[in-house]
């Protein structure tokens, strides 16, 4: 079987409060995200819209990926999420898979 794992961006809005995390299903977590399921900085900063995510087989490495991108400076991190989303859409619907 094969494991996945993701880092990933959610945003409350466009340039605004950011929140980097690592899980094994996406699609559960960004679902806990927005219905505001866990207490704690993504519900009180409604942290609901997925806007980078990166794809891991080796959860060492998506947890030293996850490790690397909190590090980093804030204008780091909006230039990433604008290589590949420029317009910040929510990219929850294209993880249903």
């Amino acid at each position: 079987m094969e494991h996945r794992y993701f880092v990933y961006i959610a945003a409350s809005k466009k340039n605004g409060v950011l929140y980097i995390g690592v899980t094994n299903n996406l699609v559960r977590r960004m679902y806990e995200h927005r219905s505001g399921l866990i207490e704690g900085f993504t519900k009180k900063y409604n942290l609901k819209t997925l806007v980078y995510y990166e794809m891991f087989q080796d959860i060492d490495k998506a947890i030293a990926r996850e490790k690397i991108l909190k590090d980093w400076h804030r204008d780091w991190k909006i230039r990433l999420i604008e290589n590949t989303n420029p317009e910040w859409k929510d990219l929850f619907n294209s993880i249903l898979f």
